[in-house]
């Protein structure tokens, strides 16, 4: 098991912290856990829970405290990272673990450790990316803002401040599917479905659709498509062809509307000449 922690960590809203957790089972482990704390409680009062039993709550809260790893807890490895010098980040190959830098260069094979070279070639030469160049610049002809690791409701948010002003680039198809109907029903409520109809995306119902190519949701030939889910193998999104990008929800946005997968930093959140 992953234990996260640390003050990004504690900063993330649940969702983020889901997002987290689900990637675990990437590095090997069975689960992902952050220690429970108020922005946990606040979260399960929201979800409505508990709405008619404070006292369970108050009892299921004293248990969840308990569980809380002490300050003196041992771990059998323990890595630091630096959230501040992680710039956004996207895949350049076929699996989660193939990523860079949107800014910093495609690692070249024989630079990668003895056992990962021949799968890098391979991932390489499905995607058409080049050892030493960057993967920002490169095409995109969908963008996909969806799955349940990445479509909840803050995620919505975000790609939709970037969306907002701004339309779909020409030749990109858009899709957003809602993680949940809880999140398409709460989405539409604030009016985000608006936003991305106006940019140019496609609204969709709740449901997997091109996270794993469901229905007629899927990359046709060697299409790239900017995902905000959680998986690139080849053939993921029902093309044995297509290449997949993972990224976050505001940088799929960012690829929607530039046609290029882009660094979102570069957009103001909301261009002036659109106001």
């Amino acid at each position: 098991m992953y234990e996260y922690g640390g003050p990004a960590v504690e900063s993330l809203s649940m969702p983020g912290r889901m997002t987290l957790c689900n990637m675990s089972i990437e590095g090997g482990a069975r689960a992902g856990y952050v220690n429970p704390d108020e922005t946990t409680y606040d979260w399960l009062r929201d979800t409505d829970a508990f709405e008619d039993d404070a006292e369970q709550f108050a009892e299921r809260r004293q248990y969840w405290e308990s569980i809380r790893s002490g300050e003196d807890a041992t771990y059998d490895d323990v890595v630091t990272i630096d959230a501040d010098a992680i710039e956004p980040t996207v895949t350049w190959g076929t699996t989660p673990g193939h990523t860079v830098g949107v800014s910093e260069p495609v690692p070249a094979p024989e630079d990668l450790p003895p056992a990962d070279r021949a799968v890098a070639e391979r991932a390489q030469e499905h995607m058409g990316v080049e050892p030493g160049e960057p993967m920002a610049g490169f095409p995109v002809d969908v963008a996909f803002l969806g799955s349940c690791t990445n479509a909840r409701l803050p995620d919505l948010r975000a790609a939709a401040e970037i969306v907002e002003g701004r339309e779909v680039a020409d030749g990109v198809r858009g899709l957003v599917v809602p993680g949940s109907q809880r999140v398409k029903a709460a989405a539409e409520r604030e009016g985000l479905d608006a936003v991305f109809h106006d940019g140019g995306f496609e609204w969709r119902d709740a449901g997997c659709s091109m996270c794993l190519g469901m229905n007629d949701d899927q990359l046709e030939g060697d299409e790239v498509c900017a995902a905000s889910s959680n998986r690139n193998f080849v053939g993921r999104q029902g093309s044995a062809d297509g290449r997949t990008i993972l990224m976050s929800p505001e940088m799929v946005a960012a690829a929607a509307v530039t046609g290029e997968v882009t660094d979102v930093r570069n957009l103001a959140a909301t261009p002036e000449v659109a106001r």
